[in-house]
């Protein structure tokens, strides 16, 4: 019986293999040119970080010391030996994970500004090409509007792709918290743009504040290398791996700091993410949208304590992805399937891949319950849910 019930999973998971393949080569192809290489590891300029004893303190270590620790030391240090530090280290400071918020938000902006200015040299460079200047000029635009009065940048790294975080909101004093994980195609060029706003994670946040009353603080967190386009990396799980750990991590910090566990709304790629990173998230919430699978076979398989929600709106393209996880490629089990045991969230009047957060959507009315953790009126327990 057993035998017969391995073999029946296999061949399933086979024409599903099969089946997957099919609908990625029969419409955008296999991306082979956009294979990404993730950024991982501490901070840029943690060599000098490590190196530095002006204060007669060991600084906590970028790479091990916890979000906890972070912020003891952080907690025990004068506002004068805060202030060196921002000054001496920006980029290591905006994005270590347990600084107070106020404090990364101001080393953000002094990275920020030395990387305008560094672009602006390289602009006019004659040693560099046309397209190099080109690049420049893009990149002071780019960092010119993120230095724009009101914007709270939590975290910036120029490496790569680039990777930001933003927050709408006083995240210091916020009752609620929620951070927005997104998924392909976002980096910092990227995750506030104009066209399709509600498929970045700006747009989410800013529509999920709004949906709150303002009420609830919205972190719409870029902190990993996602896929480009329709391929490997898309069907694989080795950038969801390299990520997860960044993205616990960063969660880890906002509770070291005060903020109350957030609920973290998962979209598209960003739900592989967020399934492997759930057994170290401090989480309340855990709801993925448009969700290709999270490298798990049900809710339990997360080893999460958060509760787990999953939307799916009948027109999203994602519905047409077999739910496999063979040879690596694939991400398993879908999310809002009745066997998986997530909560589900009504999402009929949600348009296609990116309108979950759209104003007006079922969807983003039952977002709004639960960022403001008053999630009871939410549909129904789907069979097989675990209480």
């Amino acid at each position: 019986m057993r035998l017969r019930s391995w073999k029946a999973r296999s061949k399933r998971a086979l024409v599903a293999a099969a089946l997957t393949t099919t609908v990625v080569t029969g419409t955008a192809g296999w991306a082979l040119g956009n294979e990404q290489q993730p950024l991982t590891g501490p901070p840029p300029g943690t060599a000098s970080w490590r190196a530095d004893h002006s204060l007669g303190l060991r600084l906590p270590d970028p790479a091990t010391a916890s979000p906890v620790r972070v912020a003891a030391f952080f907690d025990a240090l004068s506002d004068a030996r805060r202030q060196e530090l921002v000054a001496r280290h920006p980029s290591v400071v905006g994005n270590l994970d347990g600084v107070p918020t106020a404090l990364r938000y101001e080393a953000n902006s002094r990275s920020l500004k030395a990387e305008r200015a560094r672009e602006q040299a390289r602009s006019t460079d004659p040693d560099l090409t046309l397209q190099d200047h080109e690049r420049a000029r893009s990149l002071v635009t780019r960092y010119t509007e993120l230095l724009a009065p009101g914007r709270q940048i939590l975290a910036f790294d120029p490496r790569g792709r680039g990777q930001v975080a933003e927050v709408y909101g006083d995240l210091a004093h916020a009752e609620h918290v929620s951070v927005v994980v997104p998924g392909s195609d976002i980096d910092l060029s990227t995750f506030d743009r104009a066209n399709d706003a509600y498929g970045t994670p700006a747009g989410m946040g800013r529509a999920l504040r709004a949906a709150t009353d303002e009420r609830t603080a919205v972190v719409a967190w870029v902190g990993y290398t996602t896929p480009v386009g329709i391929g490997p990396d898309a069907a694989s799980g080795r950038l969801a791996a390299a990520g997860a750990p960044r993205l616990a991590r960063f969660v880890q910090g906002l509770t070291a700091v005060g903020a109350p566990r957030p609920s973290v709304f998962c979209h598209s790629y960003g739900s592989v993410v967020c399934g492997l990173a759930a057994p170290k998230l401090p989480a309340a919430d855990l709801v993925v949208l448009g969700s290709p699978g999270m490298r798990a076979d049900s809710v339990t398989d997360l080893h999460t304590t958060a509760r787990v929600w999953a939307a799916k709106d009948d027109s999203d393209w994602i519905g047409k992805v077999p739910n496999v996880e063979l040879f690596g490629l694939g991400h398993g089990e879908d999310p809002t399937a009745a066997d998986f045991g997530a909560r589900r969230v009504p999402a009929e009047k949600a348009e296609g891949h990116t309108g979950y957060f759209a104003p007006g959507t079922d969807s983003l009315r039952a977002f709004a319950r639960i960022a403001d953790a008053d999630p009871s009126t939410i549909g129904a327990r789907p069979t097989g849910e675990r209480t």
